[in-house]
Order: C-alpha cells, then structure tokens, then sequence
C-alpha cells in the first residue's frame, strides 16, 4: 500500500495549479476549426476547435462577448486568444477564450497589437500631444484614393457646409503593396502646402485592405505632421493605429468631413442671431439715451430764469396774499381787543358815574377828596356833577360807623 494516497478533486486542483503557473497557458493564441459551436441561453458560447491532429474544448463566457466581433459557426477557422486551465469538476482541461478572430487576420491582428502598445508606451497616443482642430479653415487637405465613396462623401458634405473651403486632393495609394509609403507621401505634400487641417483615410475593409494604417511610417507621419489631422479609416466599428496617432478621430470619411468644415448655415445663423441681439440692444441704449435727452429738457425748462423768476413772482404774490391776510387778522383782533378796553375804559369813566348822579369832589387845590379824614371844617370843596361844577364848603363832618366801613 502507497503512504501518499490523493484525491481525485487533490489530483486536479495540482493540475488546474499547474496550468495557472504555465505563463504560455494563460495567454494563448490556438488555431483550429470550430465544431460543435452551441449558444446557451446563459449567453456562454460553447465549442471545439480541431485540426486534422486533435481537438480542443473552448468556452467563451458572455462577460467576453465583445471580443467576438462575428457570428461565429461551425466550419469557421479562427484564431482563439485565451488562457487553458483545468475544469477540476469533471477533470478536463479546456480552452477559456477571450477573443476570437477570424483565421488570416490572426497574424495581423497581433502585430497591430504588438504596434499599437510600442507606439502607446512611446507617448505616441498621449493627450497632450493631440493639437487642436481649428475651428475656421480655408484650405482642407485630403490624403486618399482618388475615386471611391470616402472622397465623395467628403467633398460633398464639404461642399454642402462651406463652398468657400478649399479642398486640395493628394491621390494616394489607400490599400496594397506601396499604399503606406504613398500615404506618407501625401500627407507630408500637404504639410509643406500648409493646408489648415488634413483629412487622412479611406473607406472601410477587412484588417488586411485597411492595414496601410497600421503602418508605423504612417503613424509617425500623422504623429510628425504640423498641421492637425483628422483621421477617417473605414466605417465605425474599424480602428487602426493612424485613429490613436491622430489628433482627432473621425468614425467615418463623412464624419470627419463634418469636424473639419465649419457649417457656414451655422455661422450665417449665429451671425443673424447676433445682429438682431445687437439691433435690439442699440434700440434700447438709444431709447435711454433718448428719455435721459427728453427729462434734461424737462429739467432745463423747470431751472430756466424765466421759469425761475415766473416761480419766485408766485412766492412773492403769495406771500404777500399771506401777510395782508396775517395784517387783517392782527388789525381784527386789534380792534376787538381795543372795543374791549373802550367798553371797560367806559364803565370806569367818571363822566358815566356822574351822569349816573355821582359827583366827584376836590379840594381848592383841585386835588381829589376820597376820605373824610383829609376834610376839615371850612374847607373849600369843589363838587363836579355830571352837568356842572359846585363850590362848596365843609360845615359838618360826619363818620360812618366802622362796620359799615367793612
């Protein structure tokens, strides 16, 4: 009997190990025809490769369904890109895809890849080297086939938003042996005719029509080009490295036609937008201007000297309309006030208490005799009646009783 006894889950979970410490196991590309391909509900895509020496049991899981960009079938050759490891339930090892590509893109696809992170770990995709598409051009460069959709559907849009645009063709070599270096060739052509911006591409392809972009002189020409290029390489979904080069990325030839050329309907609407607000806010400074001019005059006729005079001509009349009023009102309350000390001066005058049979006495010296006391026997009295004088003589004095004094 063996001392070291395994079990069977022991057993593949050391070989499912194994697999994982293989780096060639987890990034693998494998080559074979596809058989037995099933679509399950869950959204995995189940299938075998084979080739005429074996066969190899392959998932696709639908987290990794974006990287199958075709309807894949049975009979189709690809070229998987993934990683084998062991399914330890039931013991088998399989492939666990990630992408899928068709056979015959399958060495290109990887030298784009390889490319592509050279160039990215360059700096070549940076943002800060990307420049800026002018937003107003005169003169629009344009580096493709002579004939074929993209350059009618650039020149047509182009046309449609701004006829006064100048489009300058460079006829280039788009796909085939020699396309890359002609590309090259125009694109430095326009640079020293010093278009405004450059349009850079063609209309779209397989991977193998559309390398001449994946090129590395194309994509330093772009990076190395002065004048800010538009890149326009085959319909959307298609990416090639001149789209990471360049400073902007169009997804189609029309697409890139319309961020290049400014729609002059565009303009000629803002302008006409900017006129009216500009009309308006004149009429409204001018309508200001012209109330401020209206209350000057206003003003200018209430401070003018006649005006000024007419007022202080007013003030004068009225106030002497107030000081005669203020004048009678004293002379009224004058007289009353002196009617009043009439009637009192009245009822204390003499004459009226003579006239009443009073009589008022004096001594020879005329002076007014008020008390007995002052009186002796044989004085001269003068007595003044009401209707005359009397002369007369103290015979007798006779004083009252002092209670009736009191």
């Amino acid at each position: 009997m063996t001392k070291n006894v395994y079990t069977v889950g022991q057993v593949n979970a050391y070989i499912k190990n194994m697999f994982t410490q293989d780096f060639m196991m987890n990034r693998i590309y494998v080559k074979g025809e596809v058989s037995n391909c099933k679509y399950h509900t869950s959204g995995h895509i189940y299938f075998t490769l084979k080739d005429e020496t074996g066969a190899l049991q392959a998932v696709l899981f639908a987290g990794n369904r974006k990287g199958l960009a075709f309807s894949m079938k049975d009979g189709d050759n690809v070229i998987v890109l993934g990683a084998v490891s062991v399914y330890e339930r039931d013991g088998k090892y399989q492939l666990y895809a990630k992408e899928i590509i068709l056979d015959g893109a399958g060495l290109l696809y990887q030298r784009f890849e390889a490319l592509k992170q050279e160039l990215e770990e360059m700096g070549m995709f940076a943002p800060e080297y990307k420049q800026p598409i002018p937003r107003y051009i005169r003169t629009l460069g344009i580096v493709t086939a002579p004939t074929g959709a993209a350059i009618r559907d650039i020149q047509n849009i182009s046309r449609r938003r701004n006829p006064y645009v100048q489009a300058i063709l460079y006829p280039a070599q788009v796909q085939g042996e020699g396309a890359a270096a002609s590309i090259v060739n125009g694109i430095h052509a326009l640079e020293r005719l010093g278009v405004d911006v450059m349009i850079v591409g063609r209309g779209g392809g397989s991977i193998e029509d559309l390398w001449a972009f994946n090129e590395e002189v194309v994509a330093r020409a772009i990076f190395e080009c002065s004048v800010p290029v538009i890149s326009a390489v085959g319909h959307e979904t298609d990416t090639t490295i001149a789209d990471y080069v360049a400073d902007l990325r169009a997804p189609t030839p029309s697409a890139a036609a319309e961020l290049a050329v400014y729609d002059i309907r565009e303009l000629q609407g803002q302008l006409l937008t900017m006129r009216m607000e500009l009309n308006r806010r004149m009429s409204e400074k001018l309508e200001r201007c012209q109330e401020q001019v209206r209350q000057y005059q206003r003003n200018f006729k209430l401070l003018a000297p006649a005006n000024r005079i007419n007022e202080k001509r007013q003030l004068a009349a009225d106030l002497a309309d107030r000081l005669q009023s203020l004048l009678l009102q004293h002379l009224t309350a004058a007289k009353h006030e002196l009617e009043l000390y009439a009637g009192k001066l009245d009822a204390l005058s003499p004459a009226r208490k003579m006239s009443q049979g009073y009589a008022f006495i004096t001594d020879g010296d005329g002076k007014g005799i008020r008390s007995v006391e002052k009186l002796r026997q044989g004085d001269d009295l003068n007595i003044h009646m009401g209707d005359g004088r009397v002369r007369a003589q103290v015979c007798e004095i006779a004083r009252n009783p002092k209670e009736i004094l009191i």
